[in-house]
């Protein structure tokens, strides 16, 4: 190989079962990276606005990051990428474990892939073997059975990423599992799990050439760098809590924060069931073993194992933050085995837990207040913290049973179809569901969900850092103690959070890295190092600010493109017109006119949320 990267793509055409692979120019690494950064530059440039999401004429972007596949600290992802059917605008779902580098070991950066099979098929990839096969065997078998099956077809050393039923019925909150049930990690998103539906495409298999070997610009200097970071990010307290309880042992310091969502977003306090649901609780009682992604040093990921009561029988990848809090706090089930049965039931269908809890949450608040009756439910009593009804809720959505079929579809476009008002607590922004940590806690949090390029997402900033007091050493002045106490309530200075934040986080997928490293602290320059001698490149810190502010503003191009003008830069009313009543973050509210205002300023956007001319910085 030429490169770190491969430098080519494979491009598939379902339909007539023609293929092609495209070269990819340096100039176009150099401007848009690659991972979500080159899948954008195509997507754009291939756009057709009037194509549904769900046509077959719709294109599917799959990209390694610029640095997936090497030992750069977790130098994993992928990101499956195109319209979301959730949303209708741009999607990423990201990916981690180990698919991204095989693929790259096969000698491929990514595969595009557009038509749709006439029957359901799998593409298996093997080097410069590449093939569609049928996948009769497999449609109708969840993600952990299918993985089996095709793991035992292909190479035992081949990886899958694959839907489940989800996907198959087209749910729009479907995702892409890879990893089977020893190592479950999703590509969650935005719905992309029934793009693969659409085009009856069960799977992708990838199996790595056995001899392929990276070609660094420094080899001797890039092996050094990676293991003195290793080091750096080895010494930090919170990659050593990650490695420690993972995710999920955040879950009381986020309701001691005001920071997690309790009762559809109503509640100040849930203190007790978050210490029932937490990485702690998970240590004591189901913790099976760590697991690790490729060339990753924190090792998050926690396997559990239940061995008594009415979930025995379930292992695997245990349930992380956003999941806790979603089938937790926010459905009132305290319940650790439940909730770890849950997420169990969610990547078997390949079910984003964020988006399927949300919907669920709004679900019951409808039929709390009558909006939703046993009519509508098939008999089944919709009660808060009720394990039974919240698994039978999974199973209906994923096989579009009765209200599974609304609920399917997303909050915004249920609430749209029941009316009655249950839009003032549908928390969605842009149609997608609330990830678990709240604006009124962190109000940077709020400018960066109204903002953020897929709709409602956090990891698109992750600011609510700077908030637990998390700073970059010779990146921004250090005072946590002032964030903790007032400055994350302060929305004078929430703009301005958010944009460099987002302007961070918005390389990392196209760079391939885990945004965990940035939670140790793990620095633009760092991060410039990094690639400076993995490709012999000449990067500073600001140039990798600069590389984010400019992907950011392009994905805003496209999105303008689909529509999205300022009109849509708003939070859920219930977030912005209702206090948390109890905790930390009692009475705050996010002065969002204020904060996008002040955005609107530093992005260089107009008034109708379009990026100027001067917003777009020279590409290369």
């Amino acid at each position: 190989m030429p490169h770190v990267y491969a430098g080519r793509y494979l491009r598939l055409n379902l339909s007539t079962g023609e293929h092609t692979i495209e070269p990819i120019d340096e100039a176009d690494v150099k401007a848009y990276l690659l991972g979500s950064g080159y899948a954008a530059k195509l997507f754009y440039a291939e756009l057709d606005p009037a194509i549904d999401p769900l046509d077959p004429r719709a294109t599917l972007y799959v990209f390694n990051g610029l640095l997936s596949g090497t030992f750069a600290p977790t130098g994993c992802r992928s990101s499956f990428c195109g319209r979301s059917p959730l949303t209708g605008i741009w999607n990423e779902a990201n990916l981690g474990g180990h698919w991204g580098a095989e693929l790259r070991f096969a000698g491929f950066d990514g595969i595009v892939i557009t038509g749709r099979a006439e029957k359901p098929v799998y593409l298996y990839l093997n080097g410069d073997h590449i093939e569609v096969r049928d996948a009769a065997q497999v449609w109708g078998k969840d993600t952990f059975e299918a993985h089996d099956i095709l793991i035992a077809e292909t190479d035992e050393k081949a990886r899958v990423a694959v839907i489940g039923v989800a996907g198959e019925n087209l749910v729009k909150i479907a995702g892409v599992v890879s990893g089977g049930h020893t190592h479950a990690r999703m590509a969650a998103r935005g719905g992309m799990g029934a793009v693969l539906g659409a085009k009856n495409l069960k799977a992708i298999v990838v199996r790595g050439i056995p001899s392929g070997k990276r070609q660094y610009a420094d080899a001797k200097g890039f092996h050094a760098l990676v293991k003195e970071d290793n080091h750096y990010l080895g010494a930090k307290p919170a990659i050593e809590s990650l490695h420690l309880v993972g995710t999920a042992g955040g879950h009381p310091g986020t309701d001691k924060f005001g920071d997690n969502a309790i009762l559809n977003w109503r509640g100040g306090n849930w203190t007790e069931g978050t210490i029932k649901t937490s990485g702690k609780a998970i240590a004591e009682t189901i913790f099976s073993r760590h697991t690790f992604c490729h060339a990753c040093p924190i090792g998050c990921g926690k396997a559990i194992e239940i061995k008594e009561g009415p979930y025995a029988g379930v292992y695997g990848e245990g349930p992380e933050y956003e999941t806790l809090c979603g089938f937790g706090s926010n459905l009132q089930c305290d319940d650790l085995n439940a909730v770890s049965a849950m997420n169990d039931w969610c990547n078997r269908y390949g079910l984003d837990t964020i988006s399927t809890s949300g919907v669920i949450a709004w679900a019951f608040e409808a039929y709390e207040k009558g909006a939703l009756t046993k009519e509508d439910t098939g008999d089944l009593e919709l009660n808060w913290g009720d394990a039974h009804a919240i698994i039978e809720m999974i199973h209906r959505i994923a096989k579009r049973e009765g209200l599974g079929d609304l609920l399917a579809e997303g909050s915004r476009e249920a609430a749209r179809r029941v009316g009655k008002g249950t839009d003032k607590f549908a928390i969605h922004v842009k149609g997608l569901e609330l990830p678990y940590h709240d604006p009124r806690g962190f109000v940077a949090m709020a400018a960066n969900y109204a903002t953020a390029s897929r709709g409602a997402c956090h990891l698109e900033s992750l600011s609510y850092w700077r908030g637990n007091g998390l700073v970059w050493p010779g990146w921004e002045d250090s005072d946590p103690q002032g964030w903790i106490d007032k400055k994350r309530f302060d929305s004078t200075i929430g703009a301005e959070t958010t944009v460099s934040f987002q302007n961070y986080m918005t390389t990392y997928n196209p760079l391939g890295l885990c945004k965990f490293i940035a939670k140790g602290t793990f620095t633009p320059a760092q991060t410039a190092e990094l690639v400076n001698k993995a490709l012999g490149w000449n990067w500073t810190g600001q140039d990798v600010l600069d590389a984010g502010a400019r992907l950011f503003n392009f994905k805003r191009l496209i999105n303008n493109r689909l529509g999205i003008t300022a009109k849509d830069d708003v939070l859920p009313i219930r977030l912005t017109t209702e206090p948390r009543p109890t905790g930390s973050a009692a009475g705050v509210l996010p002065d969002m006119e204020l904060m996008l205002k002040n955005y609107y300023r530093l992005r260089k956007w107009d008034e109708n949320g379009v990026p100027t001319q001067e917003a777009l910085l020279p590409e290369v």
